[in-house]
């Protein structure tokens, strides 16, 4: 993007706004953004949690969120999922906390793991991934669904547009299908 996609604006609305209005439709017990202090929400009144192993990828904001959490599960949605609607996500929630595991969609043979739900608990997993040189979210997924922390929830082919990325200029232009 050559840029923090935070700040990008897609339909009037910084892609940081719209998560957090998003996130706060579900009435969180806590809400902060895992992210750089400056970033385009600093000074907005949402605390921000740098990461604590900087330079890892979405690995480190996931140790991050779940060291500063204090809820058993905690749910991620990156910046770039413009799509992601508090409807879908409320049925993470309700069907992670029915199982007490965390909730991982999976699109197309590919898991949507920034918009998701971890416990807690699998913090000591994260940790040990992210000293290994594998950072790929998508093998600690299946790390953590082969650890039981996580199950993997199968997504509708009608929903495939929750989850398309905003992470190139020409992103913008296109139009979900």
């Amino acid at each position: 993007m050559g840029r923090d996609k935070a700040g990008v604006i897609v339909d009037g609305v910084a892609l940081w706004q719209r998560q957090v209005a998003t996130l706060r439709r579900l009435v969180p017990a806590e809400l902060f953004i895992s992210g750089r202090e400056d970033g385009p929400y600093a000074g907005a009144g949402v605390e921000i949690v740098p990461d604590i192993t900087p330079g890892r990828g979405p690995l480190s904001g996931l140790e991050a969120a779940l060291c500063r959490s204090a809820q058993s599960l905690v749910l991620v949605l990156a910046i770039d999922l413009p799509g992601m609607t508090s409807e879908f996500l409320s049925l993470l929630v309700s069907d992670a906390v029915s199982g007490e595991l965390g909730v991982v969609p999976r699109f197309e043979g590919w898991f949507e793991p920034l918009a998701a739900i971890y416990p807690k608990r699998g913090l000591p997993l994260v940790q040990e991934c992210l000293r290994g040189e594998d950072l790929s979210m998508q093998a600690f997924v299946g790390r953590a669904i082969a650890c039981g922390l996580v199950r993997a929830m199968e997504v509708v082919a009608a929903d495939g547009a929750l989850f398309r990325n905003v992470n190139t200029p020409g992103d913008l232009a296109s139009k979900p299908e």
